[in-house]
């Protein structure tokens, strides 16, 4: 692919662009994906630091960190998702060459990460009355409390972050993605192992710790990513912050009718491990703790294709900017194959040394942790069972987001996670006895079910009339 360099001008007029191989789709969807794929590793890091050293300060701490980071994360990925329409709808400029709608989406997309925070975070303040009504137990209950009360402040930085991260990915400018969020994993680790412990004469704080070191990483994050935008002459051109205040209502509006069908699709995935770590609760705090160990690693795992598919979103938007039918198929299979590869792999990593990994996370040592190293281990078995269809659901997700086309697959989502997904859990996990076991099978048919039909919607997007014109 070309560079950005004659982005100027609209669409019209411009000659033609010739069309890309399989092998060439391969490479630049390749280049494009590494660094977010390594960065969003990185970033699940940050979480797999706070689980980690969760672990270490013991089993309960471990479980009210599980729960805490339960409630946060569907919320804090809803706005997530919605900031994320900034991604599509970049890349579509880029390929219809608008540069003055990349300048007006960034600047709403700040605006949506600002309204969205507003309206977030007085909810989530509310997390111990919301826990007591729950029936989650009262010492618990206090511990989530403390860490949410700092944590949740994060939600700032975290979805400006987004807006700025879905501009670079969408000009190919992935790389600084990757070192700030490397930079980031460092920050975090430094002050988790400072204020959590108590090292090197700073206060113990333990769970209060890993809240402010989760605060601090972010704001760091987002002034590292803004710094190299305002500087950088690539991106300087576009003067994102100029006349900040100015409203731009249409491109206001397109955000959150794009992206509030994203934020409510992640929203139903990540309710459903939300909600299954509640029915773990109603089973134990070993299995809490165990569910925690191996939806850590799983989630890890999912960060591959997690990346494929954001820049299965940046390419199939690019394709679809310039009307280009052949690049959008080549550009979502591409991602597709790349990602469900990858995850064949974790699959058998996952069934062949799961308790090996499981070891990782807590203390072998340990009598007290023995239950729940065998649960976590069993229960990555059956992750590793659903990695195919996770890798699968998400890449296809992806891929029609760059085509804008995100309410269906939220309806889909919506129906496989929870009229599907969450009463096998259910019905396995307890009418049936399966317990832990049977709520990870009803997660992975949820999974398997919403992965068939956004694969079979994709391959049929011509037919369903998907590859249109997009916005001005």
């Amino acid at each position: 692919m070309s560079t950005d360099t004659t982005l100027a001008g609209s669409a019209a007029g411009r000659p033609a662009l010739a069309p890309l191989t399989w092998g060439q789709e391969l490479r630049a969807t390749f280049t494009l994906a590494w660094p977010l794929v390594i960065a969003q590793l990185a970033q699940n890091a940050l979480f797999t630091t706070d689980v980690i050293m969760m672990g270490w300060l013991g089993p309960r701490y471990l479980a009210a960190g599980a729960l805490a980071s339960a409630f946060l994360m569907p919320f804090l990925l809803l706005g997530i998702g919605i900031v994320g329409a900034v991604a599509p709808l970049v890349a579509q400029a880029r390929g219809a060459r608008q540069i003055k709608a990349v300048r007006r989406v960034v600047r709403q997309g700040f605006w949506v990460a600002f309204v969205l925070s507003a309206l977030l975070i007085p909810f989530l303040l509310q997390v111990g009355s919301i826990f007591d009504l729950l029936g989650q137990n009262p010492g618990t209950t206090v511990l989530v409390e403390q860490y949410i009360q700092i944590a949740v402040w994060s939600v700032i930085p975290q979805l400006l972050i987004i807006v700025l991260r879905s501009l670079l990915s969408a000009f190919d400018a992935t790389r600084i993605i990757l070192l700030v969020t490397v930079a980031g994993v460092v920050v975090n680790a430094i002050v988790n192992y400072l204020l959590m412990f108590g090292n090197f004469g700073f206060p113990r704080l333990e769970l209060r710790g890993a809240a402010i070191a989760t605060v601090a990483t972010n704001c760091v994050m987002f002034g590292l990513l803004l710094a190299y935008v305002l500087r950088t002459r690539r991106f300087r051109r576009f003067y994102i912050l100029i006349r900040f205040w100015k409203p731009d209502w249409i491109r206001f509006r397109e955000l959150f009718r794009i992206g509030t069908p994203i934020g409510l699709t992640i929203l139903a995935e990540v309710a459903l491990f939300t909600g299954a770590a509640f029915l773990m609760g109603w089973l134990g705090t070993d299995e809490v703790a165990a569910h925690a160990v191996a939806l850590q690693c799983a989630s890890t795992a999912f960060m591959v294709p997690l990346g494929l598919g954001m820049a299965a979103t940046v390419r199939v938007g690019i394709a679809y900017g310039r009307q280009d039918p052949d690049a959008i198929g080549k550009a979502g299979w591409v991602a597709f194959v790349l990602g469900t590869g990858f995850m064949a792999f974790t699959a058998l990593l996952f069934i062949t040394a799961g308790p090996s990994i499981v070891g990782l996370f807590l203390d072998r040592d340990d009598p007290g942790n023995a239950n729940a190293l065998y649960l976590a281990g069993t229960y990555l078995v059956v992750a590793g069972i659903f990695q195919l269809v996770d890798g699968a659901q998400v890449t296809a997700a992806h891929a029609l987001r760059g085509l804008s086309d995100t309410a269906v697959p939220m309806v889909v989502a919506i129906f496989g996670y929870w009229a599907v997904g969450m009463p096998v859990a259910y019905v396995l996990g307890f009418v049936a006895g399966w317990r832990g076991v049977g709520i990870w099978t009803g997660l992975a048919v949820g999974l398997a079910c919403v992965a068939v039909i956004l694969v079979s919607r994709f391959a049929m997007r011509e037919r369903l009339g998907l590859v249109g014109t997009p916005n001005a």
